[in-house]
Parts: structure tokens; C-alpha cells; sequence
């Protein structure tokens, strides 16, 4: 009786290191405010809670030459209510530039804001999945990930957004709606509820091009460690935590 006993209880002990294991740390956890006014996406700055929250800084180079603040400049704001995730980016780009029409060709070589989204901070892979979303928000405002099946598709119902740009200067304003991964594309989904104490996986960046035939820079919001730093659209375990506070 006490073999069998302490075999569970190995087993058990067992279990519970290896699902620690297996739970990506919070990296570089932020405390997000939640908005008391709706949030109008409009690309302006009138709500109050836009004064209230601090900026972010977009400013680690994942990809690309190094590069001055004269050709890039990036922060964000975060907010968030029982609907949705909101997040105020400003870009300081000498040039933007979408030199393909079709949102669906080689979208990642225009200019975009770019939102990773992890519903469960589980980290992970999710190339071909929906264990995270990578949103591409493109300058027309279209909204493209990669689907399983390695099909690039729109998303436009998940991310909400509004650019103003005054010479070099772009604020976009994003509504983001939170989805697990058990999403379904051409299914009938409904984004989750927020709350409280809730936490989320997330970075942002943007991709920069200045009339190349690639993208000359990828710059993000999180440090990544190693040669490959291009590995959020791979990766969620790269990702900074969210928590969602009152």
C-alpha cells in the first residue's frame, strides 16, 4: 500500500513539474489600465485615458541594418475594456510604402503596424496555427495572418484600425479582439470577454520600407535573444505579458 502510494504521488509530482515547465514565463509583464469612456477609433488622441497611460518603446531591430531615428521612431499605448484590447501606436517614418494592392502578396515587404497576440500567455509555436495571432495591419487597414494550411488570409473583424499621418508623423489607433486558439477560419467565432488580472501574450512591431524591393527593417517591442530575432511570427514564447488591471 505505501509502494503503491508513493507512486502516485511521484507521478503526480511528475505531472505538475513538467506542466510548469511547459508555462512560458511572463516576460516583461505590463500593467495595463482599463478605459472607463468607450474608446472611439477615430486616429485621434481626445480620450482621457490616452493622457492617463505611458508610452512603450518599438526599438528593437529583429530584422535589418541598423538604422537611424531619423528613419524610424516608434512607440505605444495600451488600453482595454470588456470587449476589446486598444492600443495607440505612434510611427516617426520618413517614407511609407505599399507597393503591392493585393493585401494577400508579400505583405510583410510594405510598411504595416504588426500585433502579436497570445490569449493564453501559453507561448509556443504557431506558424501555421492559431495557438497566437501575428496581425499585419497594412496602411489601406487591412488585416493579414496566415491560416493552418499555410493560406494567407484576411482578418479584418479581429483588428479595428484608423492612421492619420501628418508629414512624417502616423498615429494609428487599433481596436483588437481577443480570440483563443480555438478559432476556426469560416466558422462562427465570438472574441472572449476581458477581465481583471487577465493576462495576455503581446508584442508589437512594425516593418519598415523605404521603396525597397524588401523590407529593410522589422523593429520590435520585445528584446529576443540569439542571431534569429525574426521569430514572433514562429514563436509566441517571445512575446511580453499583458496584465489586464482595473
Amino acid at each position: 500500500m505505501k509502494k503503491h502510494l508513493l507512486f502516485l504521488v511521484t507521478i503526480i509530482v511528475f505531472l505538475a513539474c513538467k506542466q510548469e515547465i511547459n508555462v512560458k514565463p511572463d516576460n516583461k509583464t505590463t500593467i495595463v489600465k482599463k478605459t472607463l469612456a468607450p474608446i472611439i477609433i477615430d486616429g485621434k488622441t481626445t480620450e482621457t485615458i490616452w493622457q492617463e497611460v505611458n508610452w512603450h518603446k518599438i526599438n528593437q531591430n529583429w530584422l535589418g541594418d541598423n538604422y537611424t531615428e531619423e528613419d524610424f521612431k516608434g512607440q505605444y499605448k495600451l488600453t482595454w475594456d470588456e470587449k476589446a484590447l486598444y492600443a495607440l501606436v505612434e510611427i516617426q517614418d520618413d517614407i511609407l510604402y505599399d507597393q503591392y494592392k493585393d493585401p494577400l502578396k508579400l505583405w510583410w515587404d510594405d510598411d504595416c503596424v504588426e500585433v502579436f497576440i497570445d490569449e493564453d500567455n501559453s507561448g509556443g509555436e504557431h506558424q501555421y496555427n492559431h495557438n497566437a495571432f501575428a496581425y499585419h495591419v497594412a496602411l489601406d487597414g487591412n488585416v493579414v495572418d496566415i491560416a493552418p494550411g499555410e493560406i494567407p488570409t484576411l482578418y479584418n473583424n479581429h483588428v479595428q484600425s484608423k492612421r492619420i499621418t501628418n508629414g512624417k508623423s502616423s498615429i494609428w489607433e487599433l481596436k483588437i479582439n481577443i480570440h483563443t486558439a480555438d478559432f476556426v477560419d469560416g466558422a462562427q467565432n465570438t472574441p472572449i470577454t476581458l477581465h481583471t488580472n487577465k493576462k495576455l501574450g503581446f508584442a508589437i512591431a512594425y516593418c519598415d520600407n523605404d521603396a525597397s524591393l524588401e523590407r529593410e527593417n522589422f523593429i520590435g517591442s520585445e528584446i529576443v535573444e540569439g542571431k534569429d530575432k525574426n521569430r514572433g511570427w514562429i514563436d509566441a514564447s517571445i512575446f511580453g505579458t499583458l496584465l489586464l488591471k482595473g
